[in-house]
């Protein structure tokens, strides 16, 4: 199997430096070529001048049967063997060659069937070359790490922005509609706008219009709910007049039915507002379990594996169970057992189970069970999930093990030891 690449080199950051590096090395490198080769070729040829010209000077004195002068003479020692072979075929030539442990520029030429050479010190200018590339070596290091500091100096700057543009999505994501990246440059329009700008902006604009949309909705599903209530309690003193009958007991079933769909929409527009008080304390889970099974009026099964005590909401905890214990016997199938073990609860049917997309994305309202079914769980998993958040509980919805629906309840630890006689 291939290993996988740590993950830091997947940041924008990490790229930006390889890029930035990769880009000053060849750079560097092409242009310490460029001027290697350049300087290399002068002071070669200037090397080349001065011993062709020492070479004319000896061959002079040669000719007029003066001594010759020092570092010159006839098949001198240490002449290289390509230059004598050069000489000997009739061309004057040069070639640097250690000599005694020193560079040296050699220029040679045929003499009477024999090699007349003279030699010239090239230390220095190899002195010059050797210097010339630590120069441009050590001028790239300090050039890429001064470019790669600037450079991560200024991505960096984009990164971080870009990363607090994506922390301000994440909230409004988790359902924080009053988070806003405020990015300096969008509010000033004299000022040039670059891309992340530009998406902060625009996640800025959408978040305002997402936020009165939705407390446009919420508005207007609480005062829906509000004007239904007052026509709804006539309807029902109205029903409670009419003869027995029939007819009677479906009008008052209709109008139960409509009271608790508004006391449930209500209940939805309050939790959506998110400024719902938790009024907390320290209760035995067990205890408040059973009086939810008393309370529903349904042979629900209730199994204390292990007992614990839970601070939290009883009225909102009892809500929660409520639902689930309802939704149970409404959508599935008897027997329906509620659980406590420790702090975890779950309610049980043995039904057909939760729809797929349920599972998967959690209820939404109204949304009926499957094609054509006609069933849906309407509003009551849905305030069960709102009111698991409220008290900080997490609601899941699961298969369970030989068929059947599962809703596990999972509440918070308590944060003080239990109180005795609770």
């Amino acid at each position: 199997m291939r290993g996988r690449l740590p993950a830091w080199t997947a940041t924008l950051t990490w790229k930006a430096g390889l890029f930035i590096v990769v880009m000053c090395c060849s750079l560097a490198a092409v242009l310490g070529a460029l001027v290697h080769v350049e300087v290399t070729r002068q002071t070669v040829a200037a090397a080349r001048d001065r011993a062709l010209e020492r070479l004319h000077d000896v061959s002079r004195e040669y000719e007029a049967g003066e001594a010759l002068p020092p570092r010159a003479g006839i098949d001198p020692v240490g002449l290289p063997p390509e230059l004598r072979a050069l000489a000997m075929s009739g061309q004057r030539a040069t070639m640097v060659a250690d000599h005694r442990g020193r560079p040296t520029m050699w220029a040679a030429a045929p003499a009477d069937g024999k090699v007349l050479a003279a030699a010239v010190d090239y230390a220095q200018s190899a002195r010059t070359i050797n210097g010339l590339d630590n120069a441009i070596i050590g001028s790239s290091v300090l050039a890429i790490g001064g470019t790669l500091l600037v450079g991560a100096f200024a991505v960096t700057r984009v990164t971080r922005r870009l990363h607090q543009t994506a922390t301000v999505a994440r909230r409004i994501t988790q359902g924080d509609l009053d988070a806003r990246v405020d990015d300096p440059r969008t509010k000033d329009p004299s000022r040039h706008q670059d891309e992340v700008a530009t998406v902060a902006g625009a996640l800025d604009t959408m978040a305002g219009t997402l936020q009165a949309k939705l407390l446009s909705e919420q508005r207007f599903t609480a005062d829906v709910a509000h004007e239904l209530r007052t026509p709804l309690t006539g309807l029902q003193a109205a029903s409670e007049l009419l003869p027995e009958g029939r007819a009677t007991q479906l009008v008052r079933e209709r109008v139960r039915t409509m009271r608790k769909l508004t006391e449930d929409l209500l209940e939805i527009s309050r939790l959506d507002s998110g400024r719902e008080v938790v009024e907390t304390d320290l209760h035995q889970l067990a205890r408040l379990a059973g009086r939810v099974v008393r309370a529903s009026g349904t042979p629900t099964e209730l199994v204390v594996v292990r007992d614990a005590h839970v601070e939290t909401d009883r009225r909102r905890l009892e809500r929660v169970l409520g639902n689930l214990v309802a939704n149970a016997h409404k959508h599935g199938r008897a027997p329906v057992v509620l659980t406590v073990d420790g702090p975890v609860v779950t309610v049980r049917d043995h039904g057909d189970g939760f729809p797929d997309y349920l599972m998967a994305h959690g209820p939404q309202r109204f949304r009926t069970g499957g094609v054509g079914s006609g069933k849906g769980h309407g509003l009551g998993l849905t305030i069960a999930v709102g009111q698991a958040e409220v008290i900080g509980a997490r609601l899941e919805f699961r298969e369970a093990q030989g068929g059947g629906a599962l809703a596990v309840l999972t509440l918070p630890e308590p944060s003080a030891a239990p109180v005795p006689g609770l």
